[in-house]
């Protein structure tokens, strides 16, 4: 079932509960009213025929001729008293006697003072009347065609409503169901249309403070969850095709000339030895771009712990001098910051590491004396550390895309490279809500300051 329909028939299903509710509540409360008001009248009525009995002693055969030739002697009063010995002294119509006074119910009238019933769709009252230290006892009964008449109208005006009101809701909650469902419509007509190839559409948002623009929202940010991850896919297979092409033809090419003809052992060694360093550039591009996908990730798909920022960096360290013993790495503390407290962080450590090092090596590549300084300083929620170095520096014109993957800037003949360990560092640091820039207040080198928040 739609949601819709669902909804017109929860809305008209509330809605016949409350007018059900109405209806019987001012039907049952009119109803009661009547019978309590007609019996009211009916003792009233009764009374005025006693007094005139008695007090005023008007002889039973006139007060039977009064009650013969009303008008609507088919629904008047039917009376009766008696004294206290049980003794009927006057009736208005014996023949008829609709209320069969048996000595059961002139007791019940002593013993409770007033009685009222009904019987038949007649209403009977029975009371005790006092006159000159004697109790008489008087019954009445009616049938009160007048008020019974407005009691049918009002369930026949009740249930007519009803039924109108019923059908006038039924339209109104489809109406309004629509109405309301509709921005949902749109949304589903437009994300029908979104495809691998238009991941860049975006749902509208709409008044961006309902459950649909809620909804429209959500699902923006999994199109920009997805849109990241197929433009990383195809970035990575991309770069994996143009950078390897170079490295993979120069071995292949190596290769070939050597099969083509006879050569001598240290020519063969020689094609090796170049055919391996080919290869251990390809191994080093193929884990940087590995790397660089790994960190255009989902935050949610990477695992994040509590890490001592001091072992990493001593982690960096190592594995940066094991990759080349000629490169130097100094750490240091600032004079406010070396305490036995470790600094923690919440990240991912094999991310970090490489965003760490990444920036030893950077370092020491471009410095005379392969020696790269890392600065640790704590201050109030995170914790910066500068990278510096001794080297020839950045030029200007090469600050705008320091972070642009496979970007190489004019000094990239001093060393080996692929453009790639800066732009992968950016990506680390931001997606562990940090910061990473260049040191526009270097006096020599190149200063990297990175600021990453810690627990």
């Amino acid at each position: 079932m739609k949601i819709r329909n669902k909804l017109t028939g929860l809305f008209t299903g509330i809605i016949t509960a409350i007018l059900i509710f109405f209806a019987g509540t001012v039907y049952i409360s009119y109803a009661d009213f009547r019978e309590d008001e007609y019996f009211d009248r009916l003792q009233q009525q009764a009374l005025t025929k006693v007094k005139l009995l008695l007090n005023g002693r008007v002889a039973p055969s006139a007060l039977k001729l009064i009650y013969q030739n009303s008008p609507n002697a088919l629904f008047q009063e039917e009376v009766a008293v008696y004294d206290d010995r049980s003794t009927l002294l006057y009736h208005d119509d014996i023949g008829v006697d609709f209320v069969k006074e048996t000595p059961l119910l002139l007791a019940r009238i002593r013993q409770h003072g007033t009685v009222r019933f009904t019987q038949q769709d007649r209403q009977v009252v029975g009371f005790a009347y006092r006159y000159h230290a004697q109790t008489y006892l008087v019954t009445a009964a009616a049938y009160d065609e007048h008020g019974l008449r407005k009691l049918t109208n009002l369930r026949y005006t009740l249930f007519g409503t009803f039924i109108i009101s019923i059908l006038i809701v039924v339209l109104a909650g489809r109406f309004f169901a629509r109405q309301a469902l509709k921005p949902m419509g749109e949304v589903v007509h437009q994300v029908d249309d979104i495809t691998a190839t238009s991941l860049h559409r975006r749902v509208p948002e709409g008044n961006g403070h309902d459950e649909i623009a809620e909804l429209a929202v959500t699902f923006n940010r999994m199109l920009d969850r997805l849109e990241q991850s197929f433009d990383a896919q195809k970035q990575f297979v991309s770069n994996v095709a143009h950078e390897t092409r170079t490295p993979l033809s120069a071995i292949i090419a190596e290769l070939d000339l050597s099969d083509r003809k006879p050569r001598s052992a240290d020519q063969y060694q020689q094609t090796i030895r170049q055919a391996l360093a080919d290869a251990h550039r390809l191994a080093r591009l193929t884990d940087g771009l590995l790397d660089l996908a790994k960190a255009s990730y989902d935050p949610s798909a990477i695992t994040f712990r509590s890490l001592r920022l001091d072992e990493l960096l001593l982690d960096a360290r190592q594995q940066a001098r094991r990759m080349n013993a000629a490169h130097k790495v100094e750490i240091i503390f600032a004079p406010d910051t070396a305490t036995d407290e470790p600094i923690l962080v919440h990240g991912n450590e094999y991310l970090l590491r490489v965003a760490f090092i990444n920036l030893m090596e950077n370092g020491c590549k471009f410095s005379d004396n392969q020696q790269s300084v890392v600065m640790i300083t704590r201050q109030l929620t995170t914790c910066q550390l500068k990278f510096s170095d001794e080297g020839v520096g950045i030029p200007s014109e090469d600050l705008p895309h320091l972070f642009t993957p496979f970007y190489r800037g004019a000094n990239h003949k001093r060393a080996d490279g692929y453009g790639i360990g800066l732009s992968l560092s950016q990506r680390i640091i931001l997606l562990h809500q940090g910061t990473i820039a260049i040191d526009p207040q270097a006096k020599a080198g190149a200063t990297f300051l990175v600021e990453l928040p810690h627990l």
